[in-house]
């Protein structure tokens, strides 16, 4: 082995060959640190002696479609394209106390495989997956954090799926640098692809995120691996949305939606009545919209409450929706509907836990608020989508048809959308 001194990022995982105060790369200040990064002569971890790869015709290199491993969970097989590709490696990321680990538990009890328990010991990970109804025939409790016992243990038990929860415990004596340092985490991340791919073993890696709410650890970790996942939903709320960041085997706009109860983890097939149930009708400031997770239509409430500011400069605040979209259609409201708002504070939620980021639901934000401020509940059962732009105008969004289809199959026949609706003005007429 030979050694030599570089100066890493803590923050982005950017690589100088000298420290500079602040990083090139991220611009953040003293985070470059110094490390004596010692690269192997060989393959950097991997098998030696491992035979060389040679050119194939594409025609002639066999597909592994049909052998993609089958949770059972149809939520989660519909993010992982069908499925979870052999000799694939997954990176799985979310909030501390989302259900990282519940999910990826569940997951492995359909399938069978080796949970590596770098946080837990094998007692508390057997309380877990009791406390949610989980067979322990099918899964192997290994809680270790050395790369090279765990790589040793995965070649031995030769298992049909690995969980590693989570990627930032693991440490190597290889190189400097305590646990989940950027050295140790880019190290141990290039291990695992090695052994993914020489042994043709799928393996989850769960990681951290930051205080901002991204990925911690270098890029380059979300480079190397070939599926990046996120798990969000709001805590104290029972949805859970799994979502593809980045996919080599299928789309990334798919999504897999859950709900959190006593029991663990239990998917959700029909959302759109999960996220209406509690619904009060016949109530000022109450609309309904249709959003697209994926390539799937769900229907969700939106919320809005208008009352007088006792402030200087009325709040707006938005739970679900995005503050500086919300800004700019009270903007457009008073501009075009004249409606007299820079006196009201307005309050805007999407009820479930659920995040609304596409633009169809900016009409329905706009009848809400319009709603509430008149004190005019809307129809009952009209389901309102389509983008509002700066004149005023209703602009068409995608999938209307199946979007319309959806809310007819729940039960909502006044469709108000960029087809029936040209204008913001138009709103009015939908009040009682």
């Amino acid at each position: 082995m030979k050694s030599r001194s570089v100066f890493l990022c803590q923050q982005c995982g950017y690589e100088a060959p000298e420290w500079y105060g602040k990083c090139p790369s991220c611009g953040e200040w003293g985070a470059l640190v110094e490390y004596a990064y010692k690269e192997l002569l060989k393959n950097n971890g991997r098998k030696i002696g491992k035979e060389q790869a040679k050119p194939q015709k594409l025609s002639n290199i066999p597909c592994i479609e049909a052998k993609r491993l089958k949770t059972n969970i149809e939520e989660f097989d519909r993010v992982m394209g069908g499925g979870i590709v052999p000799g694939s490696v997954t990176f799985l990321s979310g909030e501390p106390g989302i259900g990282k680990s519940t999910l990826l538990l569940l997951v492995l009890s359909m399938i069978g495989g080796l949970y590596i328990a770098g946080e837990e010991s094998a007692e508390q990970v057997k309380l877990r997956a009791s406390r949610i109804g989980i067979p322990g025939d099918a899964v192997t409790i290994y809680s270790e954090t050395d790369i090279d016992k765990i790589e040793a243990t995965i070649v031995h038990e030769s298992p049909k799926l690995v969980i590693i929860d989570s990627i930032q415990t693991l440490v190597s004596d290889r190189v400097e640098g305590l646990s989940g340092s950027v050295t140790q985490l880019r190290y141990c991340a290039e291990r695992l692809v090695a052994i993914a791919k020489s042994s043709a073993i799928p393996i989850i890696l769960i990681g951290h995120i930051t205080k901002e709410g991204v990925i911690a650890g270098p890029k380059i970790v979300e480079h190397m691996v070939d599926t990046v996942l996120f798990f969000e939903g709001e805590r104290f709320a029972t949805a859970r949305i799994l979502r593809a960041l980045k996919h080599r085997f299928g789309a990334v706009e798919e999504a897999g939606i859950f709900e959190m109860r006593e029991a663990g983890l239990v998917e959700v097939t029909n959302p759109s009545e999960v996220f209406l149930a509690d619904r009060v009708v016949g109530v000022p400031g109450s609309v309904v919209t249709v959003i697209l997770e994926g390539t799937r239509p769900i229907l969700v409430e939106i919320q809005a409450l208008t009352v007088s500011t006792q402030l200087a400069i009325p709040r707006r605040v938005a739970n679900g929706f995005d503050q500086n979209r919300l800004q700019i259609l009270v903007a457009i409201l008073q501009k075009r509907l004249h409606l007299p708002l820079g006196g009201n504070d307005i309050f805007i939620n999407v009820s479930g836990g659920i995040r609304v980021s596409e633009p169809a639901a900016d009409l329905a934000v706009c009848a809400a608020i319009v709603s509430s401020f008149l004190n005019k509940p809307l129809n009952a059962s009209a389901v309102v989508f389509g983008e509002v732009g700066l004149l005023g105008e209703i602009r068409r969004v995608s999938q209307e048809a199946r979007r319309a289809k959806e809310a007819k199959r729940v039960g909502y026949d006044t469709i108000v959308s960029p087809s029936s609706f040209r204008a913001i003005t138009d709103l009015k007429q939908l009040l009682h």
